[in-house]
């Protein structure tokens, strides 16, 4: 009679190295520790709340992103499309008479198309998530331009600037745009973990011909993400209005690239299917931590690009390698 041994127990670092999100937990402790060594006003409660504050709108593009990688797709058009959403909602505003509540919600259905046409074309189409969103950013760019006439919009009224107000926690002043882009993630992290559509947007992400035998209405699935995505550009276009003061066509132009880099230092796999938006959170974070302490010790910003880029390709490197190994 033969006896098999007992597989041994992972040890408790294995345990702990295993955890979602430990890298990019890992990755902040190093980061606040080294900076915190390099300057004492790092770790003071008004440059944590700026770091925050500075994050809040690539942040809340982010969200939108991982719904959109969780599928296995890419969007490039995020950051022109807020920038659009940014200067209707202020140009309808102040220029057009239009009461800033109604604005914000022609603003929110604008972006919201926006996602609707890419989810259309990448769902019903079949065409490539690079190539449509691509084209779409190259549309979004030239209106945001050409309906701005290049201007900056000043003299917002109260309601579109009320995100960038603080209130006092202590001795630190809070912006209502960070909680508000705190209550975003939270509401992002419900739906894809505690409902049977975000249970659908990993499935097809994972394997979208499975997705399909198993009933899963893969097209509406897309459709539904990618709206939901642009929507969700729409209330960073909100956050950005808050944070400037102005409508500004050319703010936020660049910030597709930032929202997929704090996606992808997130740990959101770019083939689908894994990932979470807390990971997303806790990458631009990391982003936005880097980039403040680099700021306080006087690195010059093209170094901050520099190291953010090593960053994302040592990240995909790393997702790379796990996939590998799991196959």
């Amino acid at each position: 009679m033969t006896t098999t041994s007992a597989a041994p127990k992972p040890s408790a670092l294995t345990r702990v190295v295993a955890l979602p999100n430990f890298g990019p937990v890992a990755a902040i402790v190093l980061a606040v520790a080294f900076f915190a060594a390099q300057s004492d006003r790092f770790l003071t409660g008004g440059n944590l709340s700026l770091i925050v504050q500075q994050v809040m709108v690539v942040g809340t593009l982010a969200i939108g992103q991982t719904l959109i990688i969780l599928t296995a797709g890419i969007d490039l058009s995020n950051g022109a499309v807020m920038a659009l959403g940014n200067i209707v909602i202020t140009k309808l505003a102040v220029d057009s008479g239009v009461p800033p509540l109604a604005a914000i919600a022609l603003g929110l259905a604008l972006t919201a198309g926006f996602g609707l046409l890419n989810g259309s074309l990448v769902s019903l189409l079949r065409l490539p998530p690079f190539i449509v969103t691509l084209g779409t950013y190259g549309i979004a760019f030239a209106l945001t331009h050409i309906y701005s006439k290049e201007q900056t919009i000043s003299g917002l009224p109260g309601a579109l600037t009320f995100f960038g107000k603080t209130f006092p926690v202590g001795d630190t002043d809070i912006t209502y745009g960070s909680v508000a882009m705190l209550v975003l993630f939270g509401i992002a992290w419900y739906v894809l973990r505690q409902t049977a559509a975000g249970r659908h947007v990993y499935a097809v992400g994972n394997n979208p011909e499975a997705a399909r035998l198993t009933g899963i209405d893969t097209r509406r699935v897309l459709l539904g993400v990618y709206t939901a995505a642009g929507l969700i550009y729409g209330l960073a276009a909100l956050l950005l209005v808050a944070r400037t003061g102005v409508g500004d066509p050319n703010a936020g132009q660049t910030d597709n690239l930032d929202s997929i880099t704090a996606v992808v230092l997130g740990g959101t796999s770019l083939f689908g299917g894994r990932g979470s938006v807390i990971g997303t959170l806790l990458g631009a974070l990391i982003v936005g931590i880097i980039r403040n302490g680099l700021q306080l010790m006087g690195v010059a910003s093209i170094y901050q690009t520099l190291i953010t880029g090593v960053l994302v390709i040592a990240a995909v490197a790393i997702d790379q390698f796990n996939r590998g190994r799991q196959k």
